[in-house]
């Protein structure tokens, strides 16, 4: 019997509750994810290349998981809290027939045990396949899946999840248990009435709404013209001006309720929903402003981090496979082209590359100058914009300019499919990483203002389109500026002394026949058992996955905790608010309101306690992302802003469909407990 009213109590609450469940499994999935990702293909791809850097960020994921551990321990103490209120005439009615307190909190553990037991039998299955799904298609995304996937299962992931899942839920049940237990039981058996907050003058309503206002413009400034990223101080200051702007907005934003009974379209009970709002917001202010400040944060966490994902690729053309180095060497030797190829050959490795590429590069023998004078005083005369600003600021901070050879940077053309450059004795190209110029074209609008620029003293007219092909596979290893002149120059300036980069590409028929991936790998286990060193574009590949891990899975994964906490306690804040007012709702009923009229109101309701903190972190999301792109994109992405920007909107605006949704599960529940009010019920 005992069991069958626990199997009973246990089910019926979950389906009372179902937003509260729902939250539950969706915290279990995230718990999941962020646990197993060391188990995944990418990252099992991404510790070959950046072992370190893997293992740091590896070591970062136990924190946020006690983090959000500490953030559920929260989100279930409210909302059971709520929970256990909602049932306090039935714990009385228990007490009453006679049940002991310890079996009563028997009966108690039995429930919440079991409808733990229910939520990671339904959440962990559905986070494995998520996590194999995800696996899956990032390997096929990046191209590894032809290297082979492996199904994996974490024990340590489900382990952990386990036990962080239930040690919150108990130590929240003792907490609970301990309130309950001080409770005598005509106490539980009393319906306790709202609580009534004494209303302050309007004066201070708009005062709070001002000042709040006021504190939230500072913040966004801090945050937009980078201020806040300056130093930790500036950020907790940025922080603290944010939070407390919101709080004193929703604090005056009852004064504007008031307002809004007065106007607007009267329809059926336009004056009881405003009534009922007003009272929740003057109630729950601080709490709704908490949630508004949760879902601004996951926003901006979702809306960066899906931004920086889709923008880190680097847009340089892949040419280079492979660029070589040669460790016998001396220090004062030149690894060349000649050596690579004799190493490849006693290697066995001759036949599988297309193509090998001698680049020079060198500094200006003695103490030789380069002089922008001209370059500046063109660029200086076009129409004025930031990129122009801080090029000309970049351009006159430079005093470093590497020379090229003409010859060795025609080969990485025509291996480009490009055509030669050709040039004279007192000709040369300029050679600029795309990070540093900013805009391409606004640089080659120099280029054809007749530039020229002065070495060592000697003018060379610049011809050409600005130059920017990668001249190695490491794109950590860039050339800010540079000029490429003939080969006979080039040693004439260079006083002979200069580097060599000598890089591979890969057969056609190979990489087509294996894949590029494929190809690399095999090509990598073979240079590793000869005596040659190598840096190789699947290494680069792996920098660049690791950036997009990094930046996009923990802001994406404290995103849907953050959105599912906020959403979970507004709702769930709604419910139980709607059922200590059930006597309201009886009263309209005997006056003959009927079952639509009141659900029509009670969505609306919804739709306006939802749309408030909604609204409000919509609103700061539009600045707290841009202050993001600010503080955290690296400069390459960052000339990219405007369209990193607008990706970071799309996703907030496919959050707020993600906010309808949630909205629909609260009105459903609405809907279905309205209903149970039409029947007559029988006053005790």
């Amino acid at each position: 019997m005992f069991s069958k009213l626990v199997a009973r109590n246990s089910k019926r609450d979950r389906k009372n509750n179902g937003l509260y469940f729902g939250s539950m499994i969706i915290s279990i999935i995230a718990f999941y994810i962020i646990l197993s990702l060391s188990h995944q293909d990418i990252m099992i791809f991404l510790k070959k290349m950046e072992s370190d850097a893997v293992n740091r960020l590896l070591t970062i994921v136990p924190i946020f998981y006690v983090a959000t551990l500490v953030i559920l321990f929260f989100l279930v103490y409210f909302a059971s809290s709520m929970q256990m209120e909602r049932r306090n005439h039935e714990f009385g009615v228990y007490l009453t027939l006679g049940m002991r307190r310890k079996k009563f909190f028997s009966m108690l553990l039995l429930e919440d045990l079991r409808s733990n037991i229910t939520a990671l039998g339904i959440g962990l299955p559905i986070a494995i396949m998520i996590s194999e799904l995800i696996s899956l298609v990032t390997a096929k995304i990046v191209g590894l899946g032809i290297i082979g996937h492996r199904f994996s299962l974490s024990l340590t992931a489900v382990a952990f999840t386990i036990i962080g899942f239930m040690v919150v839920k108990f130590i929240a049940f003792v907490f609970l248990s301990i309130r309950t237990a001080r409770k005598e039981i005509g106490e539980l058996l009393t319906q306790a009435p709202s609580g009534v907050k004494r209303r302050l003058p309007k004066g201070i309503y708009l005062l709070g709404s001002i000042v709040g206002s006021m504190l939230l413009v500072k913040a966004y400034h801090y945050g937009i013209s980078g201020e806040a990223w300056d130093s930790t101080r500036n950020m907790g200051i940025t922080v603290l001006l944010g939070a407390s702007g919101t709080i004193l907005l929703f604090f005056g934003m009852r004064l504007f309720i008031d307002i809004l009974v007065n106007f607007g379209r009267k329809g059926q009970l336009h004056a009881y929903n405003f009534r009922q709002i007003q009272e929740l917001v003057i109630h729950r202010s601080t709490i709704l402003a908490i949630c508004s400040l949760l879902i601004f944060s996951a926003l901006c966490l979702f809306g960066a981090g899906v931004a920086i994902s889709a923008n880190s690729s680097n847009k340089q053309v892949h040419i280079l496979d492979y660029t070589f180095k040669d460790n016998d060497l001396e220090a004062d030797e030149k690894i060349d082209a000649d050596k690579v190829i004799r190493k490849l050959k006693e290697a066995g490795l001759e036949s599988e590359f297309e193509k090998i590429v001698e680049i020079k590069i060198g500094d200006l023998k003695g103490n030789g100058e380069i002089s922008f004078e001209n370059l500046l005083g063109i660029l200086k005369g076009f129409k004025d914009s930031k990129d122009r600003k801080t090029l000309i600021h970049n351009l006159e901070q430079y005093s470093d300019c590497k020379l090229i050879s003409l010859s060795g940077y025609n080969e990485l053309r025509e291996a480009a499919d490009l055509k030669p450059i050709k040039l004279k004795k007192n000709e040369a190209s300029l050679y600029m990483d795309k990070e540093f110029m900013l805009d391409e074209d606004l640089m080659n609008d120099v280029v054809k203002a007749n530039l020229q620029i002065e070495v060592m003293g000697k003018a060379f007219k610049i011809i050409g389109d600005v130059q920017s092909l990668p001249i190695v596979t490491d794109r950590e290893i860039t050339l800010a500026v540079a000029m490429i002149v003939p080969d006979d120059v080039f040693i004439e300036y260079t006083g002979g002394k200069y580097s060599n980069y000598v890089s591979g590409i890969l057969a056609s028929d190979l990489v087509k026949e294996k894949g590029l991936m494929k190809a690399i790998s095999k090509t990598n286990e073979k240079l590793d058992q000869s005596y040659i060193g190598y840096e190789s574009y699947i290494q680069n590949m792996g920098r660049q996955l690791f950036f997009i891990i990094s930046a996009s899975y923990i802001t994406i994964y404290l995103a849907i905790i953050f959105l599912v906490v906020a959403n979970t306690i507004i709702g769930v804040q709604f419910l139980m608010a709607q059922r200590k007012s059930y006597r309201r709702y009886q009263t309209l009923i005997h006056l003959g309101a009927t079952y639509e009229t009141i659900c029509k109101s009670s969505r609306k309701q919804i739709n306006w306690y939802f749309g408030l903190p909604i609204v409000i972190a919509l609103a700061n999301s539009f600045f707290g992302v841009r202050s993001l792109f600010t503080g955290i994109l690296p400069s390459t992405v960052r000339a990219n802003a405007s369209q990193v920007f607008v990706i970071a909107m799309l996703m907030i605006f496919l959050l707020g469909i993600f906010e309808v949704i949630y909205m629909g599960i609260v009105k459903r529940n609405s809907n279905k407990y309205l209903l149970s009010l039409m029947e007559p019920q029988r006053e005790e």
